[in-house]
């Protein structure tokens, strides 16, 4: 009897640890999947479907942007391929990569200043992101179809310790 026993201890060690080892792997499978599992190896910055940076944000009559955060911004501008656009007003300064400052206000007056490719990547920013949301907004109404939006502005350029150039 007291092998029995012996052998039925055996095999109820053998049954947890295989337990234990199939509690292991889902607890691992469940950690991969909540750590970016659903990242398919795009490029970040890209305006594609992989590696996707920002939150889209829809605009009312069709049509979406990109809102990007400083250190998007900053990662992006580490690749530059797109113009960098002020709409502030008053003039308060802007980020050191600027094109051009063109008033959210005048953005659908002054559109030959953008590129002629409503597709082409353009990104936009003011002082705190009310200005920059309108003209986004505004900008996706008139067709462009790949545009960023600093999401708080230079406000929350310069809280992410990232410098500003200002007039003399």
């Amino acid at each position: 009897m007291e092998l029995q026993t012996g052998a039925g201890l055996a095999r109820a060690r053998r049954a947890f640890a295989a337990f234990f080892v199939l509690i292991a792997i889902a607890a691992l499978i469940a950690l991969s999947a909540a750590c970016g599992g659903d990242d398919d190896g795009g490029d970040a910055g890209d305006g594609g479907d992989g590696g996707q940076i920002g939150q889209t944000i829809q605009v009312s009559g069709g049509g979406s942007y990109t809102q990007i955060t400083p250190s998007e911004v900053q990662t992006m501008l580490q690749a530059k391929d797109f113009p960098f656009i002020n709409v502030h007003i008053p003039y308060e300064g802007e980020i050191e990569a600027t094109d051009a400052h063109i008033p959210y206000n005048e953005i659908m007056q002054r559109l030959a200043e953008l590129p002629a490719d409503k597709g082409a990547k353009v990104v936009i920013y003011c002082r705190s992101g009310n200005m920059s949301t309108q003209a986004a907004q505004e900008l996706v109404q008139a067709g462009y179809t790949n545009l960023w939006e600093l999401g708080g502005g230079m406000v929350a350029w310069e809280a992410a310790g990232l410098p500003l150039v200002t007039e003399g």
